[in-house]
Formats: structure tokens, C-alpha cells, sequence
């Protein structure tokens, strides 16, 4: 690939839309263009590394069992209705209407059109287990698409389905894909982290999330120093506590003229916030639902919505708390609360509390769960912190952020009972196929690999993914014996089923460093004076920095080693 002849658009100055390193990086690389919000053109560079990653993920699905397939963008609203997934969605969803009056989308996920292929098409326990996949263009409507490739409207996916017979081959499915998930990123060569998590709108009885490491990930994620766990803070497990075993003090009224908020009340009170605890008011569904937690923590909606079994929860405002129960905000508590009340574990193990006494300027003191009020359930509904032991093994927790680029599911059979998606087994009797699904963002792994590999000058891809392996620089256009050096140099490599880009462009020396830094190719090559003057060529590591000297007939050995290390060590 000669730069001369290719389309590398670079740019000096930042793009005022970019936000993130990657993003920044891959405009100014000339690795995306933006055609309108949230959808980019992948030019050549772009499209060479997300190839790079397609590659890896194919030989790893190959070898796990899987069986490639392309399935349709276009998707009929029939298929949504059956599963309730049509409306459940959200907004997310792009739906539209075609010339004949018929509903459909444009495919975000693929669940129900692999069913209902699964459906047609497999008749018997003999056909099972069965692992099928894609690598094809997503569309979600993202409100506000944002961090260029990280979340866009439209972008890159491979999703594989299994189907098996019960549940024990369901989980040696979901085994197999966690395995090869695993080689996938070790190959890519990023530093990554599979963590428990929420299964969203995909539904299922469990998952995991797979988390490339990096201070701009969207999602923050629970890590334990002592043992292997690890889960995502929306999926982190709070261990319920000892319950406090003090004796119970009269219930006391107390007024409290103005002191709404959790610090107002506990300086009137000189109490601490572990004393008090709060009520929040959720929508959830078409009812009011009251969450107590103590007054340091804070609600994990994602628990509370699992729990509860809704899509969504969204927390009240002043005006609609006060319709629901009758009382301002802030003056909230357990005792004859009028809606639904859920108590947190942590709440259900307190003693002797203060709570809002649901009258204006005015609270309760010393109140205890059994004896003043009994709730509708108690549950794990608060946000995990470092300051909480592991559930597991009781060690010292840590947060990092990560960027989500892959995701595995255990669906059960939701989706096969909805849909009828049966087989016969031994017996002749119809039963659900058991189904799994695996996801891997596939171009957000490129953006996330910058998230993780770049410096001041640009990005530093790791070799499995760079979209060249070596770049070339002829800094002597007009010097016979280095442009025949470089040309000759960039031949052999080719030949040797080397990705190259040689810069042949009629620019100054120090614009093809500028460039060949901010490409983040992993090997830089320069023919100049040093040919002419001490016959060596300079071979240097985008990475460490490190430089050797080798006689031009060392160049293309050595460079072959460096890429088989740098391959094998990804």
C-alpha cells in the first residue's frame, strides 16, 4: 500500500466533535468520517484494522464449532410481536413501514430471526447442539450517540446463537463461547477483564460482560484483590449484613421545621447518615414503588428493576412523589407509607432508625422494620461500594472503568417457547430448544483498543490489529539509492505476506514521523541518510521507542521476528 496512492486523510487540529481518544485519534488518522450522528464511513485504515479483528474472531469461532451465517438488517415486526419485544424495546428500536402497509425494523440484535430459522429448520434432537453467528452492521437509535465508534447508531457486530437439547449442553455451550471469548481478546492483544452482569433487554438467566480496561469506559466495574470476582457495579452483589441485635426503643415523633434533605436532618438531629435512612419514590411500570435505603447509599435501579421484573424504572419527581403518597419530598418514611414498599438488606438488618414520619417538618425516631411497618419484600437494591467486603470472599474491593466489547447470555428458553421453536427428542416428544447468545462489539474493539494503547502523538496499536504492520519511509524521494532501498524494502516485505504502507509522498521528513506516530503502526522503517552515509536502516518500535540499526539485508528476518512475537505474545 503506497500512501501516495491511498486514501489517509489525516488532520493536524482535533475535530470540535471529537470526545473521547479514540474518536479524536481515528478522525484525525483518517480512520472515520462521520456521514451524519452516530453513523461514520470506516475509510481504508479503519476498515483494514476492524478486518484484522473479523480475522481473529472467525479462526476462534471456527474452532469453538461455530458455523457462519449472514442474516437479514430488515426484520418483519411479526417476528418482534411474538416474542413482546416490538414495544418492550424503547425507542431504540427503528421502525418503519413499507410500501405494502407491513412493520418492520431495522435489526439491532438478531434473537428472533435465528428462532425462527432455528424453528423451520431443526426437527430433531439429532440436529443439537447447533452454534450459529454473523459479523453484520447493527442499527440501535441511540438518543444521544456519542465517543465516535464506542457508541454509535450503526456499527459492527458478531452474534452467535446455540441451541441445545437441555440445560446441562446449554452450559456447556455457554462455556465453550466464554473460552473462546477469552482466546478473541487475548489475541487482540488488550488488557480485558469477563465480569457478572445485567442481561438488559436481551433477557436471559445469566451473563457476563467482557471489559477491555480504561479510564474513559463507560461502565464501572467491581473487582476483588483477593479472589477471581468480578462483576459489573450495576451486577455487584451487596452481602447482606449481621442484623443489629439492640434493643428496641420507643418510637419517638420529632419535629424537624425545614430539614429535607439526608444532611439537613442528621445535623438537626446530630445523628449520623447511617442512621437515618431515606425513602425513594420509582415509577416502575404503572405504579408507585418506595425503595428504603440508609442515607450514605444510593438505589441501583438495575437491581431494583430485575427485582421488580419491569423494563424500566425512572425516579419521581417533587410533584408526582407528592400525587403518589400525599407527602413532600423529603419527608418520607416506612411507617403508613400508601405505596409499595421495598427495603434494602441492609435497611431490614438496621435498628432503631430515623425515618421521614410522612407528615411536613416532622420525623421519626428509633423505628424498626417488623414492629412499625412491614414491607413488600427485601432485597439486595443498593449500589455496591469499595467500602463493602466481596461477597465471595469477603476480600477488599476495587472499581475500575472498562469499555464493554463483548457479551455472553444464558437465554434459557424464553425465546423458543414464544416463538415455538421446538425439537423431538429420543422419545418423539416436541420440548424448547435451550438457547445461548454471544455478542462481540467488533468495531467498538477498535476504538477500545486505542482507549488502551495510544500517547501524545497517537495510537500504539497492538500488532494483532494494526491495520499495517510496518510502515516505510523513504525520506530521499530524489536520492536513487534510497528510494531504490525503500522500493525494493517494501517488496520483499510484501512478498513475505507482510502488511506494509510505504510513505513515498513528496512531504518533509518530519511531517512522515508526525503521521507515522499517529498511524500507531507498530513498526517504522526509515531509509535516509544513514543508508547512504553507514549503510543501516532504522527499525523502530512504535511502542517502547527502541531503535536498531541493521544492514539492509537483516531488515525483512528481523521484522518477520518482531511480528510472530508480537503475534504469539497478543
Amino acid at each position: 500500500m503506497r500512501f501516495s496512492k491511498s486514501l489517509i486523510p489525516t488532520l493536524k487540529e482535533t475535530p470540535a466533535e471529537a470526545e473521547v481518544v479514540s474518536h479524536r485519534l481515528l478522525l484525525r488518522a483518517g480512520f472515520i468520517r462521520k456521514l451524519t450522528a452516530g453513523i461514520y464511513t470506516y475509510l481504508p485504515l479503519g476498515l483494514a484494522a476492524i478486518r484484522k479483528v473479523e480475522q481473529i474472531v472467525r479462526e476462534e469461532m471456527t474452532r469453538a464449532g461455530a458455523q457462519e451465517l449472514l442474516m437479514p438488517m430488515v426484520q418483519p415486526a411479526d417476528l418482534w410481536h411474538e416474542t413482546g419485544r416490538y414495544k418492550k424495546y424503547g425507542p431504540e428500536l427503528l421502525r418503519f413501514v413499507d410500501r405494502h402497509d407491513r412493520e418492520s425494523c431495522l435489526g439491532p440484535t438478531h434473537e428472533e430471526v435465528i428462532t425462527d430459522l432455528a424453528r423451520r429448520e431443526i426437527r430433531s434432537y439429532r440436529d443439537l447442539p447447533m452454534n450459529l453467528y454473523q459479523i453484520q452492521t447493527k442499527f440501535r437509535d441511540e438518543i444521544r450517540p456519542r465517543f465516535g465508534l464506542m457508541r454509535g447508531r450503526e456499527f459492527i457486530m458478531k452474534d452467535a446463537y446455540s441451541f441445545d437439547v437441555d440445560d446441562s449442553t446449554a452450559e456447556e455451550s455457554y462455556q465453550c463461547m466464554y473460552d473462546a471469548y477469552k482466546r478473541i481478546f487475548t489475541r487482540c492483544g488488550l488488557e480485558y477483564r469477563p465480569v457478572e452482569a445485567d442481561s438488559g433487554t436481551i433477557g436471559g438467566s445469566f451473563s457476563h460482560e467482557f471489559m477491555v480496561l480504561a479510564d474513559t469506559g463507560e461502565d464501572t466495574l467491581v473487582i476483588c484483590s483477593g479472589c477471581d470476582y468480578a462483576a459489573n457495579s450495576e451486577k455487584a452483589v451487596v452481602a447482606a449484613p449481621g442484623r443489629d441485635e439492640s434493643p428496641m426503643l420507643p418510637l419517638e415523633k420529632m419535629e424537624t421545621p425545614g430539614k429535607r434533605k439526608v444532611s439537613a436532618v442528621c445535623e438537626f438531629m446530630g445523628i449520623s447518615p447511617k442512621e437515618l435512612v431515606k425513602t425513594m419514590v420509582y415509577k416502575a411500570g404503572e405504579e408507585a414503588v418506595a425503595v428504603l435505603v440508609r442515607g450514605d447509599r444510593e438505589v441501583q435501579e438495575v437491581k431494583l428493576k430485575n427485582f421488580l421484573g419491569v423494563v424500566d424504572v425512572e425516579m419521581l419527581d417533587d410533584k408526582d412523589v407528592f400525587a403518589a403518597t400525599g407527602v413532600p419530598t423529603g419527608y418520607l418514611g416506612p411507617v403508613g407509607i400508601k405505596v409499595k414498599l421495598l427495603v434494602d438488606n441492609e435497611v431490614a438488618a438496621m435498628c432503631n432508625f430515623v425515618v421521614g414520619a410522612n407528615e411536613k417538618n416532622h420525623h421519626l425516631k428509633n423505628v424498626n422494620m417488623g414492629r412499625d411497618f412491614e414491607p413488600f419484600g427485601v432485597a439486595d437494591l443498593r449500589q455496591i461500594t469499595v467500602d463493602d467486603p466481596c461477597p465471595v470472599c469477603g476480600g477488599v474491593l476495587t472499581m475500575k472503568e472498562g469499555i464493554e466489547v463483548g457479551h455472553v447470555f444464558k437465554l434459557g428458553t424464553g425465546y423458543s417457547k414464544a416463538m415455538n421453536a421446538v425439537f423431538q427428542d429420543s422419545d418423539g416428544q416436541d420440548k424448547p430448544m435451550v438457547m445461548g447468545c454471544y455478542g462481540i462489539g467488533v468495531s467498538r474493539i477498535v476504538a477500545a483498543a486505542i482507549e488502551q494503547n495510544h500517547d501524545e502523538n497517537g495510537m500504539i496499536f497492538p500488532m494483532p490489529l494494526a491495520p499495517m504492520q510496518v510502515i516505510v519511509l523513504n525520506l530521499g524521494l530524489k536520492n536513487e539509492q534510497i528510494t531504490g532501498a525503500a522500493e525494493a524494502l517494501y517488496r520483499d516485505l510484501e512478498e513475505k505476506g507482510i502488511d506494509v504502507l510505504l510513505d513515498d509522498r513528496d512531504e518533509r521528513p518530519g511531517s512522515k514521523f508526525k503521521d507515522a506516530d499517529l498511524l500507531g503502526i507498530p513498526l517504522r522503517l526509515t531509509v535516509g541518510k544513514r543508508l547512504t552515509q553507514d549503510g543501516v536502516i532504522e527499525l523502530r518500535s512504535r511502542r517502547d521507542g527502541k531503535v536498531e540499526e541493521l544492514a539492509p539485508q537483516q531488515v525483512v528476518a528481523r521484522v518477520r521476528e518482531l511480528i510472530e512475537a508480537a503475534m504469539i505474545n497478543g
